[in-house]
């Protein structure tokens, strides 16, 4: 049954402070860590996330003084990685490095999750934020959002859009864009975004949202066309690309974002300690720079605005699948 998104926002906000409160054990990061940490990555070695994972580990082993190592595990949108998480010892030795899927939108894609998201983590920080970008292959006859509309009410259902695969960023942002323009797009499904660019590029299918570092040297050299952003403000790496606000889709905001947790029932002092540390690297200039220069925006939050923040993304990202009328799998 669809829960109302307000209400569903609630339910989900109670449930991750319920499994903050179950953080609250006797204290034991004074000795933490004492041993090398698990960071399990649910996404392949070389993306966006992994490449955030491994700038928190690094930063986490110089300032803490142990090793902190990447462990990708793929499959089922992220949920066999943080499935792996949630069902970990809650003592600060496994953590989670996600995007946005096994935190928020999961629940509302497949029928049966392995973990209850609603008390299966113990927040740790926000990390980091990336805006997307909607590209075209120079084929098409468009350029701009507003002739892309018109080219697919022209010829429905016979643009195809590509993906990283079913309930990914792409996906989602182009049935909310499908949705909020009233057009049929056909959903093409890749296993990662190097196959799905490698497909727009040479016209096997003709558009896709795909973060802005991965899209911009196609950009400069001519192998994709940009036609707008999905965030709020332009892209400091495509700032001449409108973005989809600008394009007439006023309540459109298309992000990808990461986040870092731990199993339910971690110490609270361990949680904390993560967080600070976490949120001290995000700070520093240097980690600043490194993430712009792949487009990333540093984040950094305590554990209770982690938990705010997923509760109202959960919601926002339910009514836009509800909206598109897409049914859990």
């Amino acid at each position: 049954m669809w829960i109302a998104p307000r209400k569903r926002a609630r339910h989900l906000l109670a449930g991750l402070a319920l499994a903050a409160l179950a953080t609250a054990t006797p204290a034991k990061a004074a000795d933490y860590p004492a041993r090398p940490v698990r960071v399990i990555v649910p996404a392949s070695a070389g993306g966006l996330t992994d490449v955030m994972a491994r700038l928190v580990a690094q930063s986490l082993s110089e300032s803490l003084g142990q090793s902190f190592v990447v462990e990708n595990r793929l499959g089922a949108g992220g949920n066999i990685g943080a499935d792996a998480v949630a069902k970990a010892e809650p003592d600060g030795y496994t953590l989670l490095v996600s995007p946005a899927g096994p935190f928020s939108t999961n629940d509302s894609l497949y029928r049966q999750m392995p973990y209850d998201l609603k008390t299966a983590f113990a927040p740790i920080a926000l990390l980091a934020q990336a805006p997307t970008v909607l590209v075209v292959n120079p084929q098409v006859a468009a350029k701009s959002v507003a002739e892309l509309v018109a080219l697919a009410k022209q010829n429905p259902g016979k643009i195809n859009y590509a993906s990283q695969g079913v309930g990914s960023i792409a996906h989602l942002s182009a049935a909310m864009f499908a949705s909020m323009a009233r057009i049929d797009l056909v959903h093409v499904a890749y296993k990662g975004s190097g196959p799905a660019l490698t497909d727009l590029i040479s016209g096997q299918v003709q558009m896709m949202f795909e973060n802005t570092n991965s899209s911009a040297e196609h950009v400069k050299h001519g192998t994709l066309r940009p036609l707008a952003v999905g965030s709020v403000k332009r892209s400091p790496i495509l700032p001449d690309v409108p973005t989809m606000v600008e394009s007439g889709f006023p309540d459109f905001a298309s992000v990808q974002w990461f986040a870092a947790a731990a199993p339910a029932g971690t110490p609270a002092d361990i949680v904390a300690l993560l967080s600070r540390k976490i949120s001290e690297a995000l700070r520093n200039p240097a980690t600043a720079q490194k993430l712009a220069n792949v487009g990333v925006e540093p984040l950094g939050s305590t554990p209770q605005e982690m938990a705010k923040f997923v509760a109202e993304e959960m919601a926002r990202w339910h009514k836009v699948i509800r909206d598109a009328g897409l049914k859990p799998g």
